[in-house]
């Protein structure tokens, strides 16, 4: 938990000063020292995954940088990643518990609790950039105060969304070149998009997260799972599933940064102020590197032994066709509990609309 300390006491600075003075015969105004901060991060996925390696390369030090150009806060840190305090489903909860001060919550594990966080999810085959699908996104939980309700209820503030992936790709254990090539076919996923497989025969979705998808390809507990180049590299996915159906599925907002609400409250504003300028900056770098990284990432995937099938503009379109709307269901039951779902979704749309994206299937005009 949250914990201020002066690193030295300002009385004592200020004592020291007038001794000194009264023995130069000059007075100066004394330095005040720096209050000091100490905040836990976390994140139950390992430092190798790249929003974890860039909040602890790049958000952290961001946020150092800032507090040290005001002078009069500073924060230590103490980073647990990768199941040193939590699993990958556990932030929401450890941050909740206090287990956590601030930390990385991957909100499609969460679809009951946190609903709204699901809008791009229900949305596939409209924008496959990580830069637009981010700022959407953020635009969306700042326009409308779903979001950062929902995290309220869980003892959270938000911060900010973020997008770590360019597109979710299809990645197999044999080649998949057709819809009718995933009849029968078992595939993992995570969260909403186990429901892209509705509408085809015999495809099945099953659960899992990036840290399982290698051991349930190569057991066999799956044919296939839906992930994106560059997670591909990282966990080396080529190993067990050399063929990757370019479908290009869409990016989505699956990580959101929240801080525990009990430790805000006690956070000068200062230091809130920070706080809420960085995970902006965090969100736009994140995204940046996941678009930079998405062709040299396909590269490496090619070079450890996979191959690239890309799927077809009309067999992509008979897929989005297939699918049952999950964009106006998400709508509707968010409209149900009295959140603004479908003026969420015609805005969410509408903005990539305005970036320059056109929906493959325009979930909202079936509203």
């Amino acid at each position: 938990m949250l914990n201020i300390i002066k690193s030295i006491s300002k009385t004592s600075v200020v004592l020291a000063a007038l001794a000194l003075g009264a023995n130069t015969g000059t007075f100066t105004s004394p330095a005040i020292a720096a209050e000091t901060i100490n905040m836990i991060a976390i994140d139950g996925y390992p430092d190798r995954s790249m929003w974890v390696k860039e909040f602890s390369g790049f958000f952290i030090p961001r946020v150092n940088e800032e507090l040290a150009a005001g002078g009069n806060y500073e924060i230590k840190w103490q980073e647990g990643y990768g199941g040193t305090i939590v699993k990958p489903r556990g932030v929401l909860e450890g941050i909740q518990l206090g287990l956590g001060d601030i930390g990385i919550v991957t909100t499609i594990f969460h679809n009951s609790k946190l609903p709204s966080q699901g809008i791009s999810a229900v949305t596939p085959f409209i924008a496959a950039d990580a830069r637009v699908v981010a700022k959407a996104v953020d635009e969306i939980a700042r326009e409308f105060p779903q979001m950062a309700a929902e995290l309220d209820a869980q003892n959270q503030v938000y911060l900010a969304t973020g997008v770590v992936l360019d597109t979710y790709q299809l990645f197999s254990k044999t080649p998949i070149n057709s819809l009718d090539d995933l009849k029968g076919k078992k595939v993992a996923g995570a969260g909403y998009n186990l429901r892209y497989l509705e509408g085809i025969e015999g495809a099945a979705g099953v659960r899992g997260g990036l840290p399982t998808f290698y051991n349930m390809i190569q057991t066999g507990v799956t044919e296939a799972a839906m992930l994106w180049p560059e997670a591909a590299k990282t966990f080396k996915i080529a190993e067990v599933a050399p063929y990757m159906l370019k479908v290009d599925l869409g990016a989505v907002n699956s990580k959101t940064v929240t801080v525990n609400k009990d430790v805000w409250n006690k956070l000068p504003d200062e230091v809130k102020a920070t706080l809420q300028k960085v995970a902006l900056e965090y969100r736009d770098h994140v995204a940046g590197i996941a678009m930079d990284r998405a062709s040299s990432s396909l590269d490496a995937y090619v070079a450890g032994g996979g191959t690239v099938v890309e799927m077809s503009q009309e067999a992509r379109q008979a897929w989005a066709d297939s699918m049952p709307n999950i964009a106006v269901d998400w709508a509707k039951k968010l409209d149900t509990a009295g959140a603004p779902g479908s003026e969420m979704l015609k805005a969410y749309i509408a903005k990539l609309k305005a970036a320059g994206f056109t929906p493959l299937r325009d979930w909202a005009a079936e509203l």
